[in-house]
């Protein structure tokens, strides 16, 4: 892993002491390694002991899972969230769960069994890995080098090389491939180097319209060089910490929209020399991506704020009919952003194929008649209906 600053002679990297901490706890329970968390107590019933006390997180991004979904748990662990989400997902969907850790790994593979024998299906897998770099299977790598160790600069050289080839012909999570990522409190463990990799590799992974869940601990104010260097305060999930603004702003740049705090913690877990560090869990989509068409469809925002910016840069005034293109149409009728806009559709559909490009700028007003066509002249009875719905329920004045 990369490094930000050099490191004096037998210093321990970030890495390493990652591994060695977490090596230790997947041997011996260790209560202080991240903040307690209340799990659903269902999920927790057909879990092996040695799992749940071999806990380490500060959230519980499962909460926020689907049945059928196809879940990556980013530091897995010894595999508690990722057999909990194989319940929530159900026999249809499937449970991928990424760690470097041998130990750890061990310990979720070894009961991995015993849990779908309980559960009476088997949707769980684990495969090792680093989690700012998904693409490269490390056990792969691992069965190539002990066939071709590194003796020389050249076979070092060529181990790189042999890395490469394997994230494109081998890679140990293909591209477009899940529903959702979800994390617990492990993505401040990476070095902050690496943490626009990180993000980039998540939505690398993630199909269009999947998402990512995740639960980490986040600093009110940036946290100084001098605890970022402390191999133990890393370990314990601290002095990696981004800031919360940090924290959503490294979704945004890696493309992500809907980025919302789903979960935030009143009180910090910690408090380190003034600095306060509290769990908080995001969720953040993938999808907006493609042209922009011009469709004729307008949006009209509901409030309650007088005004809003989407992530875009499109800013819609309360209660003004907006327009926008249809990639922007179709992304407001789904979460997070349902319900808040009324979506208009014109009167006459506009085809797929017959769609000009739309000038993704500031947002614009659009006139009625847009949709409705300029030369719309009808005249009609009062309806029944105030709200538009008929009489199968839909409520009438």
């Amino acid at each position: 892993m990369n490094e930000t600053t050099s490191q004096p002679s037998g210093a321990v990297s970030k890495e390493t002491a990652v591994k060695n901490r977490y090596a230790a706890a997947a041997r011996a329970p260790e209560a202080e390694l991240c903040c307690p968390v209340r799990y659903d107590p269902r999920y927790l019933q057909i879990i092996p002991e040695e799992v749940l006390e071999k806990d380490y997180g500060c959230g519980d991004p499962s909460r926020h899972l689907r049945p059928g979904e196809t879940v990556l748990d980013l530091g897995s662990g010894a595999g508690k969230i990722c057999f909990i989400a194989a319940q929530v997902v159900g026999p249809e969907g499937r449970v991928i769960g990424v760690d470097m850790t041998d130990e750890m790994l061990e310990v979720a593979r070894r009961n991995a069994p015993l849990v779908a024998e309980r559960l009476g299906y088997a949707n769980v897998e684990f495969r090792k890995g680093r989690i700012q770099d998904l693409a490269l299977d490390l056990e792969a790598l691992d069965a190539e080098l002990r066939r071709h160790p590194i003796t020389d600069a050249n076979s070092f050289l060529r181990a790189q090389e042999l890395a490469a080839e394997l994230r494109v012909t081998k890679p140990l999570i293909a591209d477009d491939s899940i529903d959702v990522v979800v994390s617990n409190c492990v993505l401040n463990l990476v070095d902050p180097a690496d943490k626009p990799r990180l993000f980039a590799e998540i939505f690398r992974v993630l199909r269009k319209g999947g998402r990512a869940v995740i639960s980490d601990i986040v600093s009110d104010e940036p946290v100084p060089e001098s605890l970022q260097q402390d191999p133990e305060l890393w370990s314990g999930c601290l002095s990696g910490a981004l800031t919360e603004e940090g924290f959503l702003r490294a979704f945004e740049e890696a493309g992500f929209y809907g980025i919302e705090i789903l979960e935030r913690a009143g009180a910090p877990w910690r408090t380190v020399q003034g600095i306060e560090f509290r769990s908080v869990t995001v969720q953040a989509f993938k999808g907006k991506q493609g042209p922009c068409l011009d469709r004729n469809q307008a949006v009209i925002y509901l409030g309650p704020f007088k005004e809003v910016a989407d992530d875009d840069g499109h800013r819609f005034e309360r209660g003004r009919r907006y327009a926008v293109c249809d990639k922007t149409f179709q992304l407001y009728s789904k979460p997070p952003y349902q319900g808040h806009f009324a979506l208009i559709e014109p009167r006459t559909p506009v085809p797929p194929g017959e769609a000009k490009p739309f000038p993704c700028g500031p947002a614009r007003l659009r006139h009625p008649r847009e949709t409705k066509g300029q030369d719309y002249d009808a005249t009609t009875e009062a309806s029944r209906c105030c709200d538009g719905g008929g009489s199968d329920g839909g409520g009438c004045c």
